[in-house]
């Protein structure tokens, strides 16, 4: 892993344009990353996301590890070449994929044991063996193992997932090898600004390469989750990357990009796009609406992606109302390639010292989720990552400590 550079940064803001140097290729920043989270991003294939200048894409360690397993991954050099992509990967420790098993896990000092929801096979994951796992993956950036609590007023909860985190990280930094590799800790803390400082402090003390700021957007307040992410983002330091981890909407992406953090990930543009919605600059459009049935225009007008350039939305209407295939490769498409598009215009903003204005003219057009809606959205979300029914499990209720 090479250096991360600041080129610029917004006066009026903490907003900056970088460039992350890795041994696949330089990531100019801020930057969103698609998620491959089993060695692909649904729906489309590596040409697709070349076509729509996605520069680093995201994997997935608790999925592939248990599917297609770790030794067909050894046996092919690595996940660059067992899913085609020459290009940067950034892979998970699994962290937040244990968080959201829920009833299938529990955790203690020493790791996180769960059932697979694929078949209900048991499984110790430790820090350790989440970096092992990710050396072999061979992704450029890896993250240190972390637990990721829920959204919750119990300080004694947050500050135990601190503490845990804290101690899993030295762990992690003791038994990373690779120095191709760059190593990111994962700042924990819920909504507490003194628990977040402390694990800042920390993490920052060990001198980690890069840091991400875990535990946020899983279904508090939008407003605490702006509080959170700006305040942590302060703590860390200005010559190392800074990681927002699960957030994508675009309102949520400018904000944050103007308290100085460079990248982000999250589910919500491919799986939004695969039930119908897209995003334009006015806001979320529901492609299955009647209104768009006799709509000659593409969805946006102003984007320039395979979809828009090539099918009217009365297309995309039609192979939705028929759930053909094709929609949601379309779908995925044109939202994937609106937000990288979106993080390259405020690329340019920052470079060229009108962020500010950007920021103010977009949030003054866009019209965001509701919040109740959004809330509703993102705990629907985390519900449905925990794999299979509870009554599968019954003997690990109350049992996640």
């Amino acid at each position: 892993m090479g250096l991360f550079r600041i080129e610029k940064t917004c006066p009026e803001t903490k907003a900056r344009a970088g460039l992350l140097t890795t041994l696949h290729g330089s990531v100019p920043t801020p930057v969103f990353m698609p998620l491959a989270t089993q060695g692909s991003v649904k729906a489309l294939a590596p040409d697709d996301l070349r076509a729509i200048r996605a520069r680093i894409l995201l994997g997935n360690t608790y999925h592939l590890y248990l599917r297609p397993g770790l030794e067909v991954v050894k046996r092919f050099g690595g996940l660059h070449r067992f899913m085609a992509w020459e290009g940067p990967l950034l892979t998970d420790s699994g962290g937040f994929q244990v968080f959201s098993l829920g009833h299938l896990r529990r955790i203690n000092d020493e790791g996180a044991l769960f059932r697979s929801h694929i078949d209900g096979s048991e499984h110790f994951l430790t820090p350790e063996l989440a970096i092992e796992i990710q050396e072999e993956l061979g992704a450029d950036i890896v993250m240190a193992f972390d637990e990721c609590p829920p959204y919750s007023e119990d300080i004694h909860l947050i500050r135990k997932a601190v503490e845990r985190t804290s101690r899993w990280a030295e762990r992690c930094l003791r038994r990373h090898q690779r120095k191709d590799q760059a190593l990111f800790g994962i700042v924990q803390g819920g909504t507490s600004n003194p628990l977040r400082r402390e694990s800042a402090e920390y993490l920052v003390s060990l001198d980690f390469p890069g840091y991400a700021i875990g535990g946020l957007s899983v279904g508090e307040p939008k407003d605490l989750m702006y509080l959170a992410a700006r305040q942590t983002a302060a703590l860390l330091p200005e010559n190392k990357p800074r990681y927002l981890m699960g957030v994508a909407s675009p309102e949520d992406l400018v904000e944050c990009i103007s308290y100085g953090i460079d990248m982000f990930d999250c589910a919500l543009p491919t799986r939004i796009a695969r039930n119908g919605t897209l995003f334009t600059r006015h806001g979320r459009a529901n492609i299955r609406n009647a209104r768009f049935k006799s709509q000659e225009r593409p969805i946006d007008p102003d984007c320039d992606c395979y979809t828009c350039r090539t099918f009217s939305a009365a297309y995309l209407h039609h192979l939705f109302k028929c759930e053909e295939l094709l929609g949601y490769r379309l779908a995925t498409i044109h939202n994937l390639a609106f937000i990288l598009r979106f993080m390259g215009e405020m690329r340019r903003a920052i470079i060229e010292g009108t962020f500010l204005d950007f920021k103010e003219r977009f949030l003054s057009n866009y019209q965001p989720v509701d919040e109740e809606t959004r809330i509703a959205q993102k705990q629907k979300w985390i519900r449905s990552q925990r794999g299979s029914p509870l009554q599968c499990f019954p003997f690990l209720l109350n049992s996640n400590q």
